[in-house]
């Protein structure tokens, strides 16, 4: 398994364009740098009357298939590795 994490700020009326269905995946970068691609509807349990704000984690199986989306609390990202 992999993890995968990344902080995400979209407001509100940006997520609009999600449900309106101009937009389908939301590209983010990972705290190591690698850019990531995942469908909108996975987000959906996240957002607030403020849109989407926090720190992610994402874990995939090896063949890179998502397993679990979580936020995680308090903004404790790790530390790149070096």
């Amino acid at each position: 398994m992999q993890r995968f994490y990344f902080s995400l700020a979209i407001t509100a009326a940006q997520y609009q364009r999600y449900y309106r269905g101009e937009a389908s995946s939301v590209v983010v970068h990972t705290t190591t740098g690698l850019k990531l691609a995942l469908p909108a509807a996975n987000l959906r349990r996240f957002v607030t009357i403020d849109g989407i704000h926090g720190d992610f984690c994402l874990t995939a199986d090896a063949n890179h298939r998502m397993i679990a989306l979580e936020r995680l609390p308090n903004s404790r990202l790790p530390s790149p590795r070096r």
